[in-house]
């Protein structure tokens, strides 16, 4: 199987100015990203789609390809990935290039390893979905069948069901697992972006359980200081 990494990196950033050049232990955020697309193996080739010129130039010291640059209407913040990827994907098809899949790699994403991109691929190619999406567990207080929502007059009810709240799922061992997409890996096939309907994800999504905690993903500040504790306890580790 012929696949296709795009790696994700405009230059905009409120919650974290200068985000994805911005050092996290030692190195830029989007060097772990890279690192571990060039580490995995997989890749027949590995492209950033970015707007920003100093992006695109650490990016090619690391070894990337920028085949193109983003148009500015798709690095904004409402811009879809659904879009950006409909972007690099016809564009390498203009130049000749169509790959049979393709896996979205975003830099927010720093602590996911060469081996969860390799089993990303291994399960597409095994289950025979048109995506695989990577995802992480979601904590009992989290649950859904404990989510609320609240009508005009500040009333509350379950969220799923609508019932009275006294008849939720109080004790965690009654509540079924809960999952939710920590973005670390998006894999889809090529057909279903080139489809009459584009997709990210087609009709059949596999899904992989990525374990803690390398499904980080990081938005704002708070998410950036777990990250850098998180690294911090696993390179304390390594020798033990």
């Amino acid at each position: 199987m012929k696949v296709l990494g795009v790696i994700t990196a405009r230059g905009g950033s409120k919650s974290i100015p200068g985000k994805n050049l911005k050092t996290l232990g030692g190195k830029p955020l989007i060097a772990y990203t890279i690192d571990a697309a060039r580490e995995s193996g997989v890749f027949d080739r590995t492209i950033v789609s970015t707007d920003d010129a100093a992006i695109a130039s650490v990016a090619r010291e690391l070894g990337c390809e920028l085949p193109f640059v983003r148009p500015a209407a798709l690095a904004v913040d409402e811009t879809r990935h659904l879009d950006v990827m409909e972007h690099a994907v016809g564009t390498l098809r203009d130049q000749g290039y169509v790959a049979d899949a393709v896996m979205i790699l975003q830099p927010t994403s720093p602590l996911r390893r060469p081996e969860d991109i390799r089993a990303s691929v291994e399960l597409l190619e095994a289950s025979g979905a048109d995506s695989v999406v990577r995802v992480s567990g979601v904590p009992a207080h989290y649950n859904p069948m404990r989510t609320l929502r609240l009508d005009a007059g500040g009333f509350a009810t379950l969220f799923v069901t609508g019932a009275p709240v006294r008849t939720r799922i109080n004790r965690r061992q009654d509540m079924p697992d809960a999952w939710t997409m920590n973005g670390a890996v998006y894999l889809f096939r090529t057909s279903v972006i080139l489809a009459a309907e584009p997709s990210l994800y087609g009709d059949s999504v596999a899904a992989y359980v990525m374990p803690e905690p390398y499904g980080i993903s990081i938005d704002d500040l708070a998410d950036w200081a777990h990250a850098e504790r998180t690294l911090a306890f696993l390179g304390s580790n390594d020798g033990h």
